[in-house]
């Protein structure tokens, strides 16, 4: 059998591209996004009741991976990155049908001028991901604390300390009034350590930058520390 569904609604993120993007909701509590719904579905009564809960499941479509086709095994993170699993055992964007699964903050409504929209926080959801389904977190049947987490049984203890440059801390300032979390989003975001799994572990001398709203972060990673080395217009 095949099915149609339709996009509910477009997020809206920092996260501009798929690096850096925490491996799963709650990790990154800074990150805000705006969902915004679209026609027919962007209308009130979609809506009535969601402010009772405080978190809320997306289900979405993984947009910018599914014309690479899906892989039987993978290699998740967790595992170092040279361990082949199942798909069907991990979270890996590279599925026969790309749709993902997230828990995220629900923070507010939003509607002004024939727009509607949801304010969210603590997401792990790149800028423009299309999403196909909403649903009321419920605690009482969503959290089960006796499940068992497989390869990956707690949360990661994020690894690094981040730090920023004078030069960093000073092109920082001119950006806060538009984020006022800019420096805590950055912090929160590196501390994860977004290399690819290999190079952890490793000496390693390599410059990166990551995109967050219109922004290029250029950082170096001499671990256990990351230094930001400049935040300048992307």
């Amino acid at each position: 059998m095949k099915f149609e569904i339709d996009t509910l609604g477009i997020i809206r993120s920092p996260y501009k591209e798929k690096f850096a993007i925490p491996r799963q909701p709650g990790l990154v509590k800074s990150a805000r996004a705006r969902l915004e719904l679209l026609p027919p579905y962007d209308q009130p009564d979609v809506l009535r009741g969601i402010e009772q809960f405080s978190h809320l499941w997306l289900s979405f479509v993984f947009h910018q991976t599914m014309d690479q086709g899906w892989h039987p095994t993978v290699r998740p993170p967790r595992l170092g990155g040279n361990e082949r699993v199942g798909v069907f055992a991990t979270r890996s964007t590279f599925r026969p049908n790309p749709l993902g699964l997230s828990v995220v903050e629900l923070h507010g409504v939003g509607r002004e001028r024939g727009k509607l929209w949801l304010e969210l926080g603590a997401v792990d959801l790149l800028d423009g991901t299309p999403v196909v389904d909403i649903k009321p977190y419920i605690p009482y049947a969503d959290s089960l604390p006796d499940a068992r987490g497989g390869f990956a049984p707690e949360a990661p203890t994020p690894p690094l300390v981040v730090n920023f440059t004078p030069e960093a801390e000073l092109q920082l300032l001119p950006w806060l009034k538009a984020h006022p979390e800019l420096r805590l989003l950055v912090s929160e975001v590196l501390a994860q350590d977004p290399r690819p799994a290999y190079k952890k572990g490793k000496p390693d001398e390599k410059e990166y930058g990551v995109r967050l709203f219109d922004l290029n972060v250029r950082f170096r990673i001499t671990e256990p520390d990351c230094l930001v080395s400049a935040i300048e217009p992307a």
